[in-house]
Order: C-alpha cells, then sequence, then structure tokens
C-alpha cells in the first residue's frame, strides 16, 4: 500500500513541478503556456485550467503527503539511533579501567 502511495506521490511531484513551470510568470519563467495553444484554447481558458489543476495537484500533494506520514508512523518498529545507543549500554555496562602495574 505504502510503495503504490509514494509511487503516486512522486507523480504528482513530479506533474506539479511541470504545471507551475508551464505556467505564464509576469517576472519571466519558462513561460511555455503563454503560446497559441493551436486555438483551442483562449489564453484566459488556459489560464484558468492550469490555475485549477495547479490547485488540484497541490491539494493531492498535501494529502499523499499526510497519508505516507500516517503510514510510516505506527508500523515503524525502527529506532534511532540514540535509542540503539542507549540500549547497548544497558545491555553491557561499562566496566572501570584497571590501570597496569608497572
Amino acid at each position: 500500500m505504502s510503495a503504490a502511495l509514494l509511487a503516486i506521490h512522486i507523480i504528482v511531484a513530479v506533474s506539479l513541478i511541470v504545471v507551475i513551470m508551464i505556467q505564464k510568470s509576469e517576472g519571466g519563467g519558462l513561460g511555455l503556456g503563454s503560446g497559441s495553444m493551436g486555438g483551442l484554447m483562449t489564453v484566459r481558458g488556459t489560464a484558468n485550467f492550469l490555475t485549477r489543476l495547479t490547485a488540484l495537484l497541490a491539494t493531492t500533494f498535501i494529502i499523499t503527503s499526510i497519508l505516507l506520514a500516517i503510514l510510516s508512523s505506527p508500523g515503524s518498529n525502527e529506532s534511532s539511533l540514540f535509542e540503539d545507543d542507549v540500549k547497548s549500554q544497558e545491555s553491557s555496562p561499562l566496566e572501570p579501567v584497571v590501570p597496569l602495574a608497572e
């Protein structure tokens, strides 16, 4: 389940990047969405479509992020490096170092 969700999450992330990059920006950007779309859509219609698509992809990205966080949290029995270090010290206590007599 989490592998499929992770794959969807990655696809949505890449799609979100592409959709944001093709939008026309006032500061330059790629502006790939500003050109002629073959007469299929007006500039305003393209902007509305890209805006809605961006909102949909962003919402999907946030939802998949939350779901991945929920799925990874309770099922993980892995401990942190610090906890492993503390457990190893509890299981094998340190013995005092006795200096060698000369």
